[in-house]
């Protein structure tokens, strides 16, 4: 296949089958230095994990190709590609043999932001309301491919039945493969977030090294594998920039597969449609768009107008008693204000009860005691339609709707 793409991409009858991996390589530098263009060559290797296989030699190839001769050169552009994340970041990135430090940037393919999300289904027909689309996303997150998959002609819960609870359902299989192509040894990353899913207010570090029985470089590597994947975001507590560093599972598709999708039998008559009325997806809804408000700060940041301010985004953890207190994102401004953030997703305004707004006052009571701080707390509502004005309503301070976390990222 090697000889067939230098063949194609050098413009010559034949090349023979190369034998080894040096040769390859050896083949593609001739082929180089016989092509007459003007500007750069690029050489992109695409899902190169995969072409290395056992006793190939093909990283040894690889560096004895760039520091030999094209690392000599000022018009080779070499795109190395994979997704195979332990191998990239193994071979290439941390690389300590002949690769070492020759990377000149890297490129992150985040998934797409709720605005993204927007712009591709509209893109795609699609005339779903922000509200649905905010839905779509807690099913698929910002995953091209699988929204690639979506009928925008017929309702999401429709197509949520026929791409995981359908006897032909595409994405049913999906985790699995997907730990599998991303991961060597993926069932201990799978131990993880099955770990992170089952805790949805989070883990420590230590608190992982525990529940997992492990520890030490192996789990770190894993933890950071797992991030570098989106698959997990971790988050420092208030106060403290190096320690208790709090993990939680931020991949949609996961969180989704995790709940309600594995172990459910395949079937051929409609079930989603069904079970999107239940009080068990409402609430797993309600905390799942926790984690939509999360991956959403910056357009928070910017709604609340303290874009040009220095910020620190944490979470709060209460250490005292058992009170359970928790609040997973605050906004610590350098100018004296923390914003106490609340997601909360509902069809309508949402209603501050008595029993609710005591609730918060007693949580703000506790951070300000545990946290010893004298800046002033401003108790801030994430919703979809905003806080409907009542007697008990002027505890919420600060409000960002549903629509301003579809503001475009900054570039």
């Amino acid at each position: 296949m090697f000889a067939q793409a230098l063949q194609q991409y050098g413009g010559v009858g034949y090349y023979p089958a190369p034998d080894s991996w040096h040769h390859a390589f050896d083949a593609l530098r001739n082929m180089l230095q016989h092509k007459r263009t003007k500007g750069k060559m690029v050489v992109f290797f695409d899902e190169m994990p995969w072409i290395d296989t056992y006793g190939s030699e093909f990283v040894a190839a690889l560096e004895d190709f760039w520091n030999a001769w094209a690392a000599q050169r000022d018009d080779i552009f070499f795109i190395a590609c994979g997704s195979a994340t332990s191998w990239m970041v193994d071979k290439l990135v941390e690389n300590q043999g002949g690769l070492h430090g020759r990377i000149t940037a890297r490129i992150y393919l985040r998934p797409f932001d709720l605005d993204e999300t927007e712009q591709y289904l509209r893109g795609h027909g699609c005339v779903w309301s922000r509200y649905t689309i905010t839905q779509c996303y807690m099913y698929l997150g910002g995953v091209p491919y699988y929204l690639s998959l979506l009928d925008c002609q017929h309702e999401l819960s429709a197509n949520i039945d026929d791409l995981f609870f359908s006897t032909s359902a595409r994405l049913a299989g999906e985790f699995q493969e997907l730990f599998n192509v991303l991961f060597k040894d993926a069932e201990s990353y799978v131990e993880i977030v099955r770990l992170l899913a089952s805790r949805r207010e989070g883990l420590t570090r230590q608190e992982l090294a525990k529940a997992t029985n492990s520890g030490g470089g192996s789990l770190t590597r894993r933890i950071e594998n797992l991030e570098r994947c989106d698959f997990i975001r971790g988050q420092q507590q208030i106060g403290n920039k190096k320690k208790g560093i709090i993990y939680r599972l931020s991949d949609f598709y996961t969180l989704f597969y995790l709940r309600f999708v594995e172990g459910v039998r395949r079937r051929d008559r409609p079930y989603w449609p069904l079970m999107i009325e239940s009080r068990e997806v409402s609430v797993w809804q309600g905390l799942t768009f926790e984690m939509v408000a999360m991956v959403h700060v910056e357009q928070i940041i910017r709604q609340l107008g303290i874009a040009g301010v220095l910020t620190n985004v944490c979470s709060w953890r209460s250490t005292v008693g058992n009170s359970g207190s928790q609040i997973d994102l605050l906004i610590e401004r350098s100018d004296n204000y923390i914003y106490l953030c609340e997601a909360k997703f509902a069809s309508e305004p949402f209603v501050v009860s008595k029993d609710y707004e005591e609730h918060l006052r007693n949580r703000m009571t506790i951070f300000r005691e545990e946290t010893k701080t004298r800046k002033a707390l401003l108790t801030t509502f994430i919703t979809t339609y905003g806080v409907k004005p009542g007697i008990h309503s002027a505890v919420v301070q600060r409000e960002v709707l549903l629509e301003h976390l579809f503001l475009p990222a900054s570039v």
